[in-house]
């Protein structure tokens, strides 16, 4: 009985830290993105650049509904003047899945040209995705494009390293699965938080590719 009492102090007392922990991640995240993300692309402030965060595409790459509605709203804005540049980023971790090449060649169909189409091979997830916006694209200022339970979280990590960043909210339909995201963002936030807190460093970075420079560079 003694050596269960003894046991239990420790583990209250690292629950209790996971439970402050997530509240505090939620709490920091929602207050640091609060003010900078738009429903309406008239409203939203003027960037150079568009990143539009990627989600799953089909084999033969075709972008799922969730995609879809991320690259119509980012054409909406491009066609508003309230971007420049288009930067791709999802995960190309292997030849068999490629979502930034199915998100270029989605853009090209809706007749964007490749000149301001800048792909990222390794947005493997949004902290890397948008590290690298900053250490590899330099990317200053930038609309977020995704759905809203996930643009707090991204606003919130564009501007931990340094990009004026601001969201607008993707959503066109009803998702499936949404609850389900809309419950595991609770960690995700964590996730995110703790990584600025310890400045982890992406899986990859690689050679400086301005943004303002030759798109032709980022493809493979």
């Amino acid at each position: 009985m003694k050596q269960i009492k003894r046991f239990q102090k420790p583990i209250v007392a690292i629950s209790l830290f996971v439970i402050i922990w997530v509240i505090i991640a939620n709490v920091v995240i929602s207050k640091k993105s609060k003010g900078y993300i738009y429903e309406d692309v008239t409203n939203v402030p003027h960037c150079y650049v568009a990143i539009v965060l990627g989600a799953k595409v089909s084999p033969n790459g075709i972008p799922s509904d969730y995609l879809q509605d991320r690259l119509d709203m980012a054409i909406k804005l491009y066609r508003n003047k309230k971007v420049n540049r288009f930067l791709l980023s999802g995960d190309h971790g292997h030849t068999t899945y490629d979502e930034v090449n199915g998100m270029k060649s989605y853009l090209i169909r809706q007749g964007i040209h490749t000149t301001d189409i800048f792909l990222d091979h390794a947005g493997f997830d949004t902290y890397s995705t948008m590290t690298r916006a900053k250490k590899v694209f330099q990317v200053n200022d930038a609309i977020i494009v995704t759905q809203e339970f996930h643009l707090p979280r991204a606003v919130y990590l564009a501007r931990s390293k340094g990009i004026q960043a601001y969201g607008v909210i993707a959503d066109k339909r009803v998702y499936v699965a949404l609850k389900t995201l809309k419950i595991r963002e609770i960690l995700a936030r964590v996730k995110a938080f703790t990584e600025v807190s310890i400045n982890k460093k992406p899986k990859f970075l690689g050679d400086e590719i301005p943004i303002t420079g030759d798109s032709k560079l980022s493809y493979d």
